[in-house]
């Protein structure tokens, strides 16, 4: 009889033991998991220095389908986001040309081309990263 009862015992802790095992990585899954979702609807501020002379800082505002509403260091415009699981691909609208010092316009030609080389994402927190030819880190605005 007590024979059985250690077989009976060591089923009930290596149960408890996997059950434990399963709820640690329910626990674990479930923020990664909520970290993932693209943020659509929100604004996004580049990670960056504002420039010399500049109060200005490059923000991207997603709409829920993707389309895009673009402040760079100068200039402004529209573009549509489309994000299928952590690849996205950014096409560029119309811009406004602004009246920028060569610096500023420069700038501006930079991060456009960069966002359009972009090829995937990562989100983790409030922090938003395009990955292509160079990263791209985005806050995102949560007031």
């Amino acid at each position: 009889m007590a024979g059985n009862g250690m077989i009976s015992m060591k089923r009930i802790l290596n149960g408890g033991a996997a059950a434990l095992v399963l709820a640690a990585a329910a626990l674990v899954a479930v923020p990664a998991q909520a970290q993932e979702e693209f943020p659509f609807g929100f604004v996004m501020t580049l990670d960056a220095a504002r420039m010399p002379g500049s109060k200005r800082i490059p923000s991207i505002e997603v709409g829920d389908n993707g389309e895009v509403i673009l402040e760079l260091w100068c200039d402004g415009g529209k573009g549509q986001f489309s994000v299928a699981g952590n690849t996205i691909v950014f096409v560029p609208g119309a811009m406004e040309n602004r009246s920028c010092t060569p610096e500023r316009a420069q700038a501006d030609k930079d991060l456009l081309a960069a966002l359009g080389e972009m090829t995937s994402w990562r989100r983790q927190g409030d922090q938003v990263t395009f990955v292509g030819s160079k990263s791209l880190r985005y806050v995102i605005n949560s007031n």
